[in-house]
């Protein structure tokens, strides 16, 4: 298999609820106006706390600094898995349990902090731009690994990236098992011709800035399950778009213009951390994935600026739900 370190040097921001009325004009333009943002890569997912946006430098032009923009220190890049020269997802969509033993439990065990982006193509792994010396060694064995630079790849190997140490070298920590919430919602993982967008775009702008509730914005944080969650996540990745919601704002859209798997599949969202988890604590993804992909269970997953959502289909919820129980009850060793 092939691994791409895409071109892409993205920031991970945070827009607080209150402060969305500062921003919509610019959301708005990369949105719908891309061609005059000259931004690839976006990302925007509303959660109970916050907007979590994720965008490619020539996009954070747009984001001006503001007491409500909260910016991850870090530039990350994105790592995306290809197979016979396709993407890692197909019209069967496996997820991050497709790559959870091959990527994200390598970068744990390297204490390599890892930002997942699930959308309805494929999975972008994040990975800061200072820990890729780790990741190239750690991760040349399984995988050839190619740099895209403006359209092209190239074959990169560790010896050519020096910024960093080649092993991290810390000594291995058991990571913390965080809780986990399951609110009620059913989700949907869709997509949208680009050149229809415009035709959604009174929908998308009053689903995005406009729906939120009282009840949205008091998130339970004692462990036990949701009715139901505010979650929206929309992504415009080199012309593809990507949406993630729940079956209540699915309605609002017209059905003859979004499309999704063939089997039209619905999702359950298991919501990972009791508090904000924090960009520096390694292993999250790993935990969840592993578990998943030992159990064969399809999973999509999204990192926000405050918590991790991993989708698993429906029909699964309690028996991952079982499964999470007990590895909190019994943390597994390393």
């Amino acid at each position: 298999m092939d691994l791409h370190i895409l071109d892409h040097r993205l920031r991970v921001t945070s827009i607080s609820k209150s402060g969305l009325v500062h921003f919509t004009h610019p959301l708005i333009k990369l949105i719908f106006l891309r061609n005059r943002t000259r931004c690839k890569f976006f990302s925007l997912t509303e959660t109970p706390e916050n907007y979590t946006v994720v965008l490619d430098e020539e996009g954070f032009k747009e984001l001006k600094p503001s007491e409500h923009l909260q910016v991850e220190s870090s530039i990350w890049l994105g790592l995306n898995v290809v197979s016979n020269g396709n993407a890692s997802s197909s019209s069967q969509a496996v997820g991050v349990t497709k790559i959870a033993k091959s990527v994200i439990a390598p970068l744990a065990q390297q204490h390599v902090s890892v930002f997942m982006l699930s959308t309805y193509q494929t999975d972008f792994i994040l990975v800061r731009e200072k820990d890729l010396s780790v990741v190239i060694n750690t991760l040349e064995e399984e995988f050839n690994i190619y740099r895209e630079v403006g359209g092209e790849s190239f074959p990169v190997h560790c010896q050519d990236v020096s910024n960093g140490l080649q092993k991290n070298g810390k000594e291995a920590i058991q990571p913390t098992v965080h809780p986990v919430l399951i609110p009620q919602n059913q989700f949907c993982v869709m997509s949208l011709d680009p050149d229809t967008l415009p035709s959604i775009a009174t929908t998308l702008i009053d689903v995005l800035f406009y729906s939120s509730s009282p009840k949205d914005d008091a998130p339970s944080s004692t462990g036990q399950d949701l009715d139901c969650i505010k979650f929206f996540s929309f992504s415009l990745i080199d012309g593809y778009i990507s949406l993630v919601m729940d079956t209540e704002a699915q309605r609002q859209f017209p059905a003859d213009l979004l499309f999704t798997s063939s089997s039209g599949e619905l999702w359950r969202m298991v919501r990972i951390g009791g508090q904000p988890l924090g960009f520096d604590e390694c292993g999250i993804v790993a935990q969840i994935s592993q578990p998943l992909a030992d159990s064969d269970i399809s999973a999509y997953y999204i990192s926000t600026f405050s918590f991790d959502h991993a989708l698993v289909p429906e029909e699964d919820i309690m028996s991952v739900t079982d499964m999470l129980q007990h590895q909190r009850k019994e943390p597994a060793t390393s």
